[in-house]
């Protein structure tokens, strides 16, 4: 019986080190390779952010492979992308109520679909799964447009997404040779 509590406490033990330590650890590791990026906009009455990890290419195939086409993807590295708008805005026709997002797209070929989603999940992939499948929850999309994606002429070798204001303002993601953009208004 002693021996039963013993190798019941080491495991717990294990197990508590391996949350406490263990995954803060490689949270922060991560984020070494795929720092966090803060990107905002504060014009025409819309105050908008999106904060992402920034992963990089490093001479690998993104789109259709890294990234597999037609799967919904987390968006970025580490924790999920997340938006957030102090108004209600508009993407494309769709209104967006002002709070803050989960930020996951579904890579094709030609276009994306692009969802905002109301829950902030801790991680965005299941670690079982090896980090190819999502956690997000398809009830709590609270916005979904598709867009068509552009092939850029260079080479972006960090994930990008930022704001590009002109005659629209789009939120825009960049990586590799791809380029979607999505039309804000308020």
């Amino acid at each position: 019986m002693k021996k039963l509590k013993w190798i019941l406490l080491t495991v717990i033990a294990l197990i508590l080190l391996f949350v406490f330590v263990g995954m803060p650890y490689m949270k922060e590791q991560t984020k070494k390779i795929s720092p966090q990026e803060t990107n905002t906009y504060a014009k025409n009455g819309m105050d908008l952010s999106v904060n992402y990890s920034s992963p990089s290419k490093k001479d690998r195939v993104i789109f259709g492979e890294l990234v597999p086409f037609d799967v919904v993807w987390r968006t970025g590295a580490n924790e999920p992308t997340t938006f957030t708008t102090g108004t209600d805005i508009k993407i494309i026709d769709k209104t967006l109520s002002a709070g803050t997002y989960s930020f996951w797209t579904k890579p094709g070929k030609d276009s994306w679909e692009v969802i905002f989603n109301t829950e902030i999940p801790n991680w965005g992939v299941t670690i079982l799964s090896g980090g190819k499948k999502t956690t997000r929850n398809v009830e709590n999309d609270a916005v979904s447009v598709n867009v068509p994606s552009e092939q850029m002429g260079n080479i972006q070798e960090k994930l990008n997404i930022s704001f590009e204001d002109g005659e629209q303002l789009y939120l825009t993601l960049s990586w590799d040779q791809t380029k979607i953009k999505v039309p804000i208004n308020k």
